[in-house]
């Protein structure tokens, strides 16, 4: 028999580079408490942590939520390729996942603390689902996600469903090929969208500009009319503009939404992006072009979207 999520907590989890936050999110995606926990790592960060380890910090948090809350559907949100069903993570790259049944070994570790099974997704599908749900993409039901930050994450609703694609990989925008033998990319291939737009992008942007800010700074810099600054945030949304006008020509969507640290910027590089999507969009004069806006939920668009996504799939 199905287990009703009506009235039943859910928690999301997203991992990132210095922490883990859990969240608790009721049915209308507020977010009415959290615990974190350091990102686990012997040295450099995250890249020297175990999966076992990565897994206890997972636990720690939901089991801390769970306590005072009861028995919750708990969603993880991981930065990599997770399968179409929700239950493995492929490959992570800055995670020790490798073909790792992360809901399996959550849902046996938890144990009567969850209700159903725990989900897993991709957290730039998360961050979308958020968005659709709560967020920027409202009624939309052909929407694009494109997060910014050190790289750049994808995601895709096509009539009104998260499009995973076949092996649940579908949306990795960050690598589609924007220059033909350009800027070498750690993926191994040459010229990849995030190479031009992305946060690390927008510092060598910044540095050719002749600007040494970078991060707040830099954002606070551009917001005060500081030249250098400026042209960093016009390239660098100029190249968000040409890779969206890529994106929209493929799946032909409604509504962009930008996301990430990068998009905190606001008007300043969804600008230039809007100049650029226009005139790069084949038959842009003969078409209802896409709105491209921020995103709106900020840094718990991944946890309000998974703990949504995991009540849903009870």
């Amino acid at each position: 028999m199905a287990t009703s999520a009506a009235g039943v907590p859910s928690i999301g989890v997203d991992i990132g580079g210095t922490k883990v936050l859990a969240a608790v999110v009721d049915e209308a995606g507020r977010v009415v408490d959290t615990e974190t926990t350091a990102t686990p790592g012997k040295g450099s960060g995250i890249d020297d942590a175990t999966a076992e380890e990565v897994e206890d910090a997972l636990v720690s948090v939901i089991g801390a939520l769970t306590r005072e809350h009861g028995r919750c559907t708990v969603g993880v949100a991981a930065a990599g390729f997770v399968d179409a069903v929700g239950e493995r993570v492929r490959f992570a790259p800055h995670l020790p996942w490798r073909d790792e049944p992360l809901a399996d070994r959550l849902t046996a570790r938890l144990g009567h603390r969850v209700v159903g099974e725990v989900h897993v997704d991709n957290d730039a599908n998360a961050a979308l689902w958020a968005e659709v749900r709560f967020g920027a993409a409202g009624d939309a039901e052909h929407v694009v996600m494109i997060t910014l930050g050190t790289g750049i994450g994808g995601a895709l609703l096509l009539g009104g469903a998260l499009h995973r694609g076949r092996n649940g990989m579908a949306g990795e925008l960050g690598h589609m090929q924007v220059v033909p033998d350009g800027l070498p990319c750690e993926c191994g291939g040459r010229g990849c969208w995030e190479q031009y737009c992305s946060g690390r992008a927008l510092g060598r942007a910044a540095a050719a500009a002749g600007s040494r800010l970078s991060g707040p700074l830099l954002t606070e810099a551009a917001q005060s009319g500081d030249p250098a600054a400026v042209a960093a945030y016009d390239e660098v949304g100029r190249w968000l503009g040409v890779g969206a006008a890529n994106v929209a020509a493929a799946v032909d969507p409604e509504l962009v939404v930008v996301g990430g640290g990068v998009s905190a910027a606001g008007e300043l590089l969804l600008g230039p992006a809007r100049r650029a999507l226009a005139e790069s969009l084949v038959g842009a004069g003969f078409r209802d072009l896409p709105d491209l806006v921020g995103a709106r939920l900020g840094p718990l668009a991944g946890v309000v979207g998974v703990a949504d996504l995991a009540r849903d799939m009870l």
